[in-house]
């Protein structure tokens, strides 16, 4: 366990039923901008299937390490607390998740066409899409629900 953990407290974690070993939060949905800013939590020694990116982005690892495998399954990269990487899209598949504890990540998705993330079966075919309109809508049911108002509280 990491001498410091970052406090989730008062983040309420969401998770899509197809998709294991990940929770997120959903920040800020900027459309005019293209850009969509979301904290996931990678769970400890798990990975989240194979999958690329379709934007930019950004990642700062807030706990834990974040590590990369290629799609056949070998170790590529860890990524410890503290780590600042830009990344671009349409890389080779891949797959994160955490490393002997959850790693908890934000992610700045930045000049979005309309994907995010093209999640991919054993093969390499695409099997399902997350887009922008797919994390506006998670952003509206955490606003809806309340369990947003208490981070963006915390934050005023």
């Amino acid at each position: 366990m990491s001498e410091h953990t970052f406090d989730e407290t008062n983040i309420t974690w969401r998770t899509l039923d197809w998709l294991p070993h990940i929770a997120f939060f959903v920040y800020k949905v900027d459309e005019e901008n293209r850009i969509v800013d979301v904290v996931f939590k990678f769970a400890a020694n798990q990975r989240v299937m194979l999958h690329r990116h379709k934007s930019p982005y950004v990642t700062l690892v807030m706990q834990g390490e974040l590590r990369f495998y290629r799609e056949d399954g070998t170790l590529k990269e860890t990524r410890p607390t503290g780590s600042y990487v830009s990344g671009v899209a349409n890389a080779a598949p891949h797959m994160e998740g955490g490393g002997d504890e959850d790693a908890i990540v934000f992610f700045s998705n930045r000049n979005i066409e309309d994907a995010l993330y093209e999640f991919l079966d054993d093969a390499g075919n695409p099997v399902q899409v997350l887009g922008i309109a797919d994390f506006k809508a998670q952003l509206q049911e955490q606003i809806a629900t309340g369990t947003f108002a208490k981070v963006a509280a915390r934050a005023a």
